[in-house]
């Protein structure tokens, strides 16, 4: 994979991971009710369910990519339709949304256990996978190349799940976020519609 793809592949990938949602209010609870080691633990384990979708899928695209072809067509764009329902939704988003999360009593199993569930209990990942990745995954793709491109999703997801359970230990941080979650929501918004555009378009060069 050329590095100039690779680096167009982390970009959406961040933009995935740092969008407002389930996966965000999940370390936030966690970090703020037992601290920043169930919320490490949490991250790392919603990395993992993330990681499971990401294979899945990049093999199952390349089986409809080859086999095919009108399927394949087909699924990229309901999966573009719903990363344009996801952006529209995060532009008419409240103030708070997905950020406004309170802490529970937890410890580093029930972390690693709801981490892992809300990955793998939500299917949606699927459809964001498959417009997402549909950019990046050729009949001819080696092995290795995708592994890269589960390794690099399941990095940068809990990469930054990770971050932000460090983060929220400093007790600025939290209410830095909150007051500015509008403005997430409309950033990830408009990505989210731009990058719905660009599947409609064509995959990746």
């Amino acid at each position: 994979m050329p590095f100039s793809l690779w680096m167009s592949l982390v970009a959406v990938c961040a933009m995935g991971a740092m969008s407002p949602g389930p996966s965000l209010a999940l370390v936030l609870r966690h970090t703020l009710g037992g601290g920043r080691a169930p919320g490490v633990v949490a991250a790392l384990f919603h990395a993992l369910g993330v990681g499971f979708y990401a294979l899945l899928t990049v093999w199952g695209l390349g089986a409809l990519i080859v086999r095919y072809p009108t399927l394949f067509q087909a699924i990229t764009w309901a999966g573009a339709a719903y990363l344009a329902w996801l952006g529209i939704k995060a532009l008419r988003a409240g103030r708070a949304g997905a950020l406004e999360a309170t802490g529970m009593a937890t410890t580093r199993s029930q972390a690693a256990r709801e981490g892992m569930l809300v990955a793998l209990g939500n299917p949606k990942l699927i459809l964001f996978f498959i417009a997402l990745l549909s950019q990046f995954v050729t009949p001819d793709m080696s092995l290795a190349a995708k592994a890269i491109i589960v390794l690099t999703a399941m990095i940068i997801d809990g990469g930054w799940y990770v971050l932000v359970a460090v983060s929220l230990t400093h007790s600025r941080v939290l209410p830095w976020l909150q007051s500015r979650s509008h403005w997430i929501h409309r950033i990830t918004g408009v990505m989210l519609l731009a990058l719905a555009l660009r599947v409609v378009v064509g995959p990746l060069g």
